[in-house]
Parts: structure tokens; sequence; C-alpha cells
């Protein structure tokens, strides 16, 4: 009987983490987000027009708008595992837009250089907050 307590206990602290987590402010992380698709957005339409630049920014727009809505709609899951994919698809598409931020090619421009700096960062802080809420959302046995 005793075990059984111990379990229920732990199993309620998560569920009311995961609670704690899902509606700790999560509009201004989805404001974040969009923030950052649209800033990325407006970094490629600045890009110099190659076929190189063609290719990532076409990735970039559709990995940053993807972790905004995939946000989104961790916000709005059925459950605690969907919540958890949904979280880690924000963390790889964050992960990815840094690389394919990283591989724009913006020729001698230190403005747009500097524009890319500000938004691989920003990428980086993004996907520190999403893999933060997986660690926090994952069950703890040891307590």
């Amino acid at each position: 009987m005793e075990d059984r307590r111990v379990i229920y206990n732990k199993q309620y602290t998560i569920y009311k983490l995961m609670t704690e987590i899902r509606n700790s402010k999560p509009y201004d992380l989805e404001e974040r987000t969009a923030m950052f698709a649209e800033s990325c957005r407006d970094f490629v339409k600045k890009l110099p027009k190659t076929m190189h630049n063609f290719e990532y920014g076409k990735q970039l727009i559709r990995s940053s708008g993807s972790q905004a809505a995939n946000y989104i709609e961790a916000n709005e899951t059925i459950g605690n595992k969907d919540f958890t994919m949904r979280i880690r698809i924000c963390r790889k598409e964050a992960k990815e837009s840094c690389l394919w931020l990283r591989l724009s090619d913006i020729g001698a421009n230190e403005k747009l250089n500097k524009e890319r700096e500000l938004l691989i960062i920003e990428a980086m802080e993004l996907r520190k907050i999403f893999t933060s809420i997986l660690e926090k959302s994952k069950p703890k046995f040891n307590d």
C-alpha cells in the first residue's frame, strides 16, 4: 500500500509540473517564436540572390516557421506524449535554423552578418528553452 502512495504522489507531482509548464506564460514564447520566424523571413529577403541562398532561405523560412507552429500545437496538446513530441520538434527545428543561418552566403555585408549573428543567438536561446521544457517535463523516479 505504501508503494502505491509513493507512485501516486510522483505521478501527481509530474502532472502538476506539466500543468504549470503549459500554463506558465505560453503566449510569451508563442510570440517570441513567431517573431523569430518573421525575423528570419525578413533576413532571407535581404540575402544576395544566389542559387545557394535560394535553397538555404527556403529551408530557413520552413524551419523557423515550423518551430513557431509546433510550439502553438504543443500548447494545445491532448496528452503528455504529444506535448513532448511537439517540443522535441521545436528544438530540432530551432537547431536546424542555426544551420541554415550559418550556411547562408552574405558576402561582405557587415550589417547582414550582424543580423545573422543575432538570429543565430536567438535560435540557440530558443533551443535551450525547449531543452529546459523537455527536461522539466520528464518523469522523475529518483525522488
